[in-house]
């Protein structure tokens, strides 16, 4: 696998009157092709600002930005704005022109780029069949749900069929439900078309769900890199352990012999759905017993966890499983 960004050193400054304030510092990041590589932090911390250099939309103050082995700050600007079409944005607040219809949204980017008119439409037409709204052409943006702007967004992002997808904060503004079934479509993008995707949040179930590797950003440097399994199941810096564990290390303990025996009888092997638990609930687990098995696409078997002492978790947990449709039972003496 190639690296297809590179950042090097990179920092950027902001003048304040007669002071500048450092939004990143000593930035180095490599993002491998084809990967769904994940940056993360809070509030304030320099993601949305280090997105954004990635295509040099924001011109770094020092440092160098790599796209393709290609350093984008010394390119003309014609050369640059060639290099941007194969470096696409997604946005939280969709950014969709209000007064065009959803295919005309969509066949935006393919005008500024000159495409024939029934190259565009045909294009066009087949991106809103890969995000599932080929039944919503003529419609306006005013007329769609907020997960259906956000596809449109993502249809219109992929027009001019770009080697990277920068999505910034692209979930944060839908509901629960809707923000797994875009990155659901955003999984599917990348294994069909082999795009990498950047993903920009402030939520770990964002990076959990999606992700192959994960940056941790926070005063305006990288705390911690490497596989989000790997930092979700341990981070070694204090950024990352308050992302992870929001509420504070936990001192859990696993007295009681109360287990939870879970059956997979025939959902999606590729929904999360012990890692979505432990996130949406906040609850710490103990994996003891699992026999499951991907058959095409479907999980089959079961999984018995125990919990702490605590009885509130027992009831959340016990409860966020049943409300899933999941089939579950309380089992004793199972440790």
């Amino acid at each position: 696998m190639s690296t297809i960004l590179r950042l090097e050193h990179l920092k950027k400054d902001y003048a304040v009157g007669k002071d500048s304030i450092t939004a990143l510092s000593d930035i180095n990041l490599e993002i491998e092709s084809g990967e769904i590589f994940g940056i993360i932090g809070a509030s304030g911390a320099g993601k949305s600002t280090l997105v954004r250099c990635l295509n040099l939309l924001e011109k770094p103050t020092e440092g160098h930005v790599y796209f393709e082995d290609r350093d984008l700050a010394k390119l003309s600007t014609k050369e640059l704005n060639v290099a941007r079409q194969s470096i696409s944005m997604i946005f939280q607040q969709f950014n969709l022109l209000m007064q065009r219809n959803v295919l005309k949204n969509v066949m935006f980017p393919m005008e500024i780029a000159k495409v024939p008119r029934e190259e565009r439409k045909k294009r066009a037409m087949e991106l809103l069949e890969l995000v599932g709204l080929s039944d919503k052409a003529k419609v306006y943006p005013a007329q769609l749900s907020g997960g259906q702007k956000q596809r449109v967004a993502i249809a219109r992002a992929l027009a001019n069929n770009p080697k990277v997808l920068l999505c910034d904060e692209a979930t944060s503004a839908l509901d629960p439900t809707t923000t797994r079934e875009v990155l659901e479509l955003l999984k599917d993008i990348n294994q069909k078309l082999g795009i990498t995707i950047v993903i920009i949040t402030h939520e770990m179930m964002v990076i959990e769900s999606i992700c192959n590797r994960v940056a941790i950003i926070a005063d305006s440097r990288i705390a911690e890199i490497g596989p989000v399994r790997e930092i979700f199941a341990k981070p070694s810096t204090q950024a990352g352990r308050k992302l992870v564990y929001p509420d504070g290390d936990r001192d859990v303990h696993f007295g009681n012999r109360r287990c939870i025996r879970i059956v997979f009888d025939g959902r999606s092997s590729f929904e999360p759905v012990i890692a979505n638990m432990i996130l949406d609930c906040k609850v710490p687990v103990n994996i003891i017993y699992a026999n499951s098995k991907n058959i095409n696409g479907t999980a089959t078997g079961e999984m018995v966890i125990q919990l702490s002492e605590d009885e509130k978790d027992y009831e959340k947990v016990f409860a966020y499983l049943k409300a899933r449709n999941l089939t579950v039972e309380e089992v004793r003496d199972y440790v």
